[in-house]
């Protein structure tokens, strides 16, 4: 029985090795061929079948060809699903924009410039990497809508708008806790960490996070303040009293007004220490003279 097991796997290996032989050595007969019409149907075939590396070979090959023909629209557009198939999302969403800007009225324009957006979706980086691929396809989409107002993509593209701006929105708020989270190591990082919370305030005012990044950017500001030189301190703690007042008259009844309160207690600890402290200086000084 082992025998016989294992003669069927080496027949069915030699049976697979042949056909893919068979298969290169066809490929390869296409390729050669001096017909374009031989090589562009062949690409279709492939195409349609799903081995998008032979057919995006072929096309690639052919595009030059065909310029001027009724076939050189199809094979750019193929060309570019091509790309978009095997997960090469920088390509096409080179390929797709480019159709779209040589062949706007085509009957696959508006279809083109849809997944010209959704290849820059696609390849929109996670949260803890630079987003400006984001940025990019946020407009691509807002492109493609002021554009087709009444597409059968329209509705898919505003879904991933608001998408990519909630990955957006995550990535401004998880900047400020990294610097919070930093401000440790160096002294600089709790006024990185205020201005990526007033940024994210600003860029973002309809967030649900609004009231933990308001809150988190008074301690950020206590932080600051407490690392600060002498000379800066009173500003610095003065500040956080300022976004204390702001937080309670927005938030009466946040989840983090104790906290808050025993920061502002502090800073207005700091504050008569450095009060009392200006007092002496003042007092020596005029003793002195």
């Amino acid at each position: 029985m082992r025998k016989t097991a294992l003669s069927a796997q080496i027949i069915t290996k030699v049976f697979v090795f042949l056909l893919l032989l068979s298969s290169c050595s066809k490929f390869q007969r296409i390729v050669k061929s001096a017909d374009w019409r031989v090589r562009y149907d062949a690409a279709v075939k492939y195409y349609e079948k799903g081995d998008y590396y032979r057919a995006g070979a072929l096309f690639e090959d052919l595009i030059p060809i065909l310029v001027g023909t009724v076939e050189a629209e199809k094979a750019r557009f193929y060309h570019a699903y091509c790309y978009f198939k095997q997960g090469q999302y920088i390509m096409s969403a080179d390929k797709f924009k480019s159709f779209h800007d040589t062949y706007n009225r085509s009957e696959f324009a508006e279809e083109a410039l849809y997944m010209y957006a959704y290849s820059q979706y696609m390849d929109s980086p996670t949260i803890n990497l630079d987003q400006g691929n984001t940025d990019t396809a946020i407009n691509a989409f807002q492109e493609f809508i002021n554009r087709y107002p009444t597409s059968k993509y329209s509705q898919q593209a505003s879904g991933m708008i608001l998408e990519l701006r909630a990955k957006l929105e995550a990535k401004a708020f998880s900047l400020g806790l990294l610097y919070q989270k930093l401000i440790g190591y160096r002294y600089d990082y709790s006024k990185a960490s205020v201005i990526a919370y007033e940024n994210f305030r600003k860029d973002f005012p309809d967030s649900k996070l609004q009231e933990e990044a308001a809150f988190h950017k008074i301690e950020a500001q206590y932080f600051l303040a407490q690392n600060s030189y002498y000379t800066k301190q009173k500003e610095r703690y003065e500040e956080v009293l300022n976004l204390y007042n702001t937080f309670i008259e927005k938030y009466p009844k946040s989840t983090f007004l104790k906290r808050a309160e025993a920061i502002v207690e502090n800073s207005q600890k700091k504050l008569l220490s450095l009060q009392n402290l200006q007092k002496k200086i003042n007092n020596t000084a005029q003793n002195t003279n």
